[in-house]
Formats: structure tokens, C-alpha cells, sequence
């Protein structure tokens, strides 16, 4: 299929050192409007969206790669972000995630969002009009790029995780969503929690910690119930379980641990963990796997219709993926399936597991009214990958590699 591509004129001088210098003005102005300056660039370039010169400038203003798919404006600065949510209401949609939202390479998650969210119609409506963006890297990406000699190289991204949380606009949490969601079932999330907000701002501060604690007390049921009545549908008598993390909090937790909590994104880094740390594949004391997977993925499948990609986000990953010569759209069509499913898996242990643990925080006190100390407890406790470890779980002590100084440069 051929793309047109306009071929008019801007109104500026097409020199193109003075063209970028444009831009680069023209998107310095606009940034400091907030999303009706987005508007008014995607106005005045409408004919020019396919130019990479476009929209290189148009994620700039956004702060968000590929935000032609999504155009929607991010704000990096929390402090004036809680401004405009002040003055306009509505609450905060708050990302966290390693490596940064306006670069290709940030960690798989946040990448995963970029097309299976971000593009959503739905999403994209709901996002801009009723939340005020921001995100924030919490550390940078760990990045591997395998040269195969011939002028071939193979760029990655290892481990990383990321959480969208939603603030009130004194920047307090009011709820979080970890890791990734199927499209429909992260637009049920902002649906509810965006009516919590409203309801928690209507509240004298002597009752809004007292309304929080019931939100997330609902919450817990509204899983609980939920869990049940799937289980329950499938017939099963003994819920799977994920093993138990270690106790021992002096014991660092490896990259392959971490990574085998996000589905979507372990299938695309595995292959290079298990070679980093091949030790790991035999030891039956990490606690990397789920048991009974098969049930898991049972339990996926009954939220699978939860999981489709609408058109928006099939084009900008067609527009992405480098594809194969032979059996393109056969490929493609089960590149997209196979990255639903994993959606679909992602999406009930997220809410099953890493959500219910986080409303239970909130509903105990337990650090939640601090976004920065809960941030903390989430990457530690739930992503398994504490600021306390610089390398990420990705140089074990454990094994070994017979390499130089276990091939650490600094």
C-alpha cells in the first residue's frame, strides 16, 4: 500500500538549515502551551505528518516517541504538570519507566505503550481529555547490541519495568497500574480510578484518607470476585500461584527474575538473559516461573477479546517492524496475535498479583500517600529491581563468566 506524501510548501524558506531552525523555534513556542500547542502544530503541518523532519520536531513538542500515532502531550516536570492539573482538575496520569519516553530504545514496557496504547483511539481521547501527562525515567535502560561482524548489529534493551501512577494534583497517589494492560482493560482502569480522583478531591483532607483506603478496599474485592468467578469458569479447584520471592532482603534478585514478571517483554528479552546468565536456566531455586503456566494462560484466554489492537496501533507497528521477504502478512498476522496473547497474560497477573499487592499497600497505609517512597517499594518489592543494585540484577555474584573482572568497566 503507498502512502501519499504532500508535497506542499510551508510558508517558511525551504533552505533546510533554516527550515530545522524554524521548527526548532516554532516547537519551543508551542511546548510552553501544553496540549493546544500540540493542536496547533498538528494544524499547521496537517500535510506534513509523513515528514521524518515532522515528526522528529512533533515528538520534541510532545516528549513522546511516535507521537504522530498518539499526539499526546507530555509534561517532564511534575511540579508543572500538578500546576495545570490544579487549574484545570483533572488528575495526573504519572509514568515511570527506565530509559526515556522520547527515545526509540526505553525499556520494552514503556515501548509496549507506544503502540498498544498510546495510538488507541479510545485511549488517546480519554488520556487527553480528562488526564494531564507526565513521565519520569527512574534510571536509565540497560541496553546490549550484539555485532554479528559482517556490518549486521542487533540492538536491545535488558530488564526495566514501568507503572503509570495517578496523582491528584498536590501530586498524593491516588491509585497505580503496573506494567502492561490490554487496551481495554487499561482504559477500564483510567475509567475507574479517573472517577475515584474526582470523588477524593470533593473530600475534606480529614476524610480523604478514610475514602482511599475504601476505594482500595473495593478494589481488592472487585479482583477477589473477579478471580473467583474465573476460576470458577474454568473449573478450577486449586488457583495457580507464583513462587514466593526470597525473604532474605540482602539476597539481590537476578534479571531473569525480573523479566519473567512482564510476558510481553520477556519473550523479546529472554533469549539474550539466558545467554547473559546461562546459570540460571537450571537452577530450581529461582523463583522465575510461575507454576502451572498452563492454567495462566487459561485464564488469559478468557480476557483475550480485551487484548485486540485497534487500527491505529496494527499501522504504527506495521510502519515499525522490519518485515521478512517471505510470507510478510503471514508473518505479520502472527506477530500481532502472538503479541496479543502475550498482552492477555500480562494483564491478568498484573491486575492479580502486582495490582492487588498495591491496593493492599494503600488500603494498610503502608508508604502510599508518598509517590516517591511507593515508587521505591514497587521497583523493589514487585519489579524485582531495587535502586539498591546499580546493575539491575544483571551481574550476579553467583555466576561465573570467565571473563576480566566478570566483565564490569567503569
Amino acid at each position: 500500500m503507498l502512502i501519499g506524501i504532500s508535497i506542499s510548501q510551508p510558508a517558511y524558506s525551504q533552505n533546510p538549515i533554516s527550515k530545522t531552525s524554524k521548527l526548532s523555534q516554532e516547537v519551543a513556542k508551542l511546548r510552553q502551551q501544553g496540549q493546544s500547542g500540540l493542536e496547533v502544530f498538528l494544524k499547521s503541518h496537517v500535510n506534513e505528518l509523513n515528514s521524518s523532519q515532522i515528526r522528529a520536531a512533533l515528538d520534541k513538542l510532545c516528549q513522546q516517541r511516535d507521537c504522530y500515532a498518539s499526539r499526546l502531550y507530555w509534561y517532564t516536570n511534575l511540579e508543572q504538570a500538578k500546576s495545570v492539573a490544579k487549574a484545570s482538575g483533572k488528575p495526573i496520569l504519572s509514568l515511570r519507566l527506565l530509559g526515556n519516553l522520547n527515545t526509540d530504545l526505553s525499556c520494552a514496557n514503556s515501548r509496549f505503550f507506544r503502540v498498544a496504547l498510546y495510538p488507541n483511539a479510545e485511549i488517546s481521547k480519554k488520556l487527553r481529555e480528562d488526564f494531564i501527562l507526565h513521565w519520569q525515567s527512574v534510571r536509565p535502560v540497560p541496553k546490549v547490541t550484539i555485532d554479528f561482524g559482517d556490518g549486521r548489529k542487533l540492538e536491545r534493551t535488558i530488564t526495566g519495568n514501568s507503572i503509570h501512577y495517578i496523582l491528584d494534583s498536590s501530586g498524593r497517589p491516588i491509585d497505580a497500574i503496573p506494567g502492561l494492560y490490554s487496551p481495554k482493560a487499561f482504559l477500564s482502569q483510567l475509567q475507574q480510578v479517573q472517577v475515584a480522583a474526582k470523588e477524593f478531591s470533593k473530600r475534606s483532607s480529614s476524610e480523604q484518607e478514610a475514602f482511599l483506603r475504601q476505594y482500595h478496599r473495593d478494589r481488592l474485592n472487585v479482583i477477589q470476585t473477579q478471580w473467583t468467578a474465573d476460576l470458577s469458569r474454568l473449573g478450577i479447584q486449586s488457583p495457580p500461584r507464583m513462587v514466593e520471592s526470597p525473604n532474605n532482603s540482602s539476597e539481590t534478585p537476578n534479571a531473569t527474575v525480573a523479566g519473567s514478571l512482564a510476558v510481553a517483554k520477556m519473550r523479546v528479552e529472554s533469549p539474550m538473559l539466558n545467554t547473559i546468565q546461562p546459570g540460571n536456566a537450571g537452577n530450581q531455586n529461582t523463583p522465575s516461573e510461575i507454576t502451572d503456566q498452563a492454567t495462566w494462560n487459561r485464564i488469559a484466554q478468557l480476557h483475550s477479546a480485551d487484548a485486540k489492537l485497534d487500527g491505529n496501533s496494527i499501522a504504527l507497528i506495521r510502519a515499525k517492524k522490519n518485515q521478512s521477504t517471505k510470507n510478510p502478512e503471514e508473518n505479520f498476522t502472527r506477530l500481532i496475535r502472538n503479541f496479543e496473547a502475550a498482552m492477555a497474560l500480562d494483564t491478568v497477573r498484573n491486575e492479580y498479583m502486582l495490582h492487588r499487592q498495591i491496593h493492599q499497600w494503600f488500603v494498610q497505609g503502608n508508604q502510599a500517600n508518598n509517590l516517591d517512597a511507593l515508587n521505591e517499594k514497587v521497583y523493589a518489592e514487585l519489579f524485582l529491581t531495587p535502586s539498591s543494585d546499580p546493575w539491575l540484577g544483571l551481574a550476579p555474584n553467583d555466576i561465573y563468566s570467565a571473563i576480566d573482572h566478570e566483565g564490569i568497566r567503569k
